[in-house]
């Protein structure tokens, strides 16, 4: 658990306290299907605003994967920024679309679970020109040129093939 003291910040507004925690992706929930997440930095700080408490920082990573086009292990360095608001709870009363804490400590671990799962691409690339996999012999396309011809004809035209090989 991720949990920020801000008994300092309430002592005065505008001023910066600073924090930084290393955690494991199976601790705040943070496990992807076909990567692994590994070596999460969280630094940043929490500044009284007056009315609310504004934590904002970066989180640092290792993401550890296999390339969906070439199939070949990979590794990339991801970094997120983050920024929420939180206020404290009035008479226990707590708004949904509002981060609440109580006391003296804002627990950030959901917030910086959410924040890593939706910086993940929707595919894993080891880079952004990949060639891929030879749909005829496998090779890796990466690594060498296997000069198979693969030409693959689209479908809704394939009865104007037809077509022409009558002739």
């Amino acid at each position: 658990m991720m949990k920020v003291n801000i008994a300092e910040a309430r002592n005065g507004n505008g001023r910066e306290i600073p924090f930084r925690f290393s955690v494991e992706a199976e601790d705040i929930g943070a496990v992807l299907e076909h990567a692994e997440l590994k070596d999460i930095v969280v630094q940043g700080s929490v500044v009284a605003t007056g009315a609310a408490y504004r934590v904002s920082g970066r989180i640092t990573c290792r993401k550890d994967f296999i390339c969906d086009r070439c199939l070949t292990p990979s590794v990339a360095e991801q970094v997120c920024e983050f920024s929420e608001e939180y206020c404290e709870t009035a008479d226990g009363a707590e708004d949904d679309s509002i981060n609440c804490f109580d006391g003296d400590v804002i627990d950030i671990t959901d917030m910086i679970r959410d924040t890593l799962l939706a910086a993940q691409p929707l595919s894993n690339i080891c880079k952004s020109d990949c060639k891929g996999l030879c749909p005829v012999c496998g090779a890796n396309r990466n690594e060498r040129e296997c000069g198979c011809d693969s030409f693959v004809p689209d479908p809704r035209l394939a009865a104007l093939q037809q077509f022409k090989n009558l002739k």
